[in-house]
C-alpha cells in the first residue's frame, strides 16, 4: 500500500498535497494548478516542511463550482466538457 492511497472511508482532515491528489484522482501539479488559479483553496502551512490541505474547505470549493464564476475558465470549461455524454445521436454523413 502506498503512503498516498487513502483507504478510509473518508479521507483526513488535513491532507498532504500528494494524498490530496490521490483523493481527486488527478497529479500533484494540477492541484498546484488548481490553487493558483483560486478554484482550490490554498494549502495551510502547519509547520516549516508540513503543509497540508483541509478537506472541508476543499470540498466547500468543489461544491461551488457547478455555475460559479469559474464557467469562464478555459480549464475548467474543458474539464466539465471532457465528462458530459452526448445525449444526441451523432449526425450522419452522406
Amino acid at each position: 500500500m502506498s503512503r498516498t492511497e487513502i483507504t478510509a472511508e473518508r479521507p483526513p482532515s488535513y491532507l498532504s498535497r500528494a494524498s490530496l491528489a490521490a483523493e481527486l484522482d488527478c497529479s500533484p501539479s494540477t492541484v498546484d494548478e488548481l490553487v493558483r488559479r483560486g478554484i482550490l483553496p490554498k494549502p495551510v502551512r502547519m509547520t516549516t516542511g508540513c503543509v497540508r490541505w483541509s478537506w472541508s474547505a476543499v470540498k466547500d470549493a468543489l461544491d461551488l463550482l457547478g455555475g460559479t464564476k469559474h464557467d469562464a475558465d478555459p480549464f475548467m470549461t474543458g474539464a466539465r466538457n471532457a465528462t458530459k455524454t452526448d445525449s444526441a445521436p451523432a449526425a450522419r454523413r452522406s
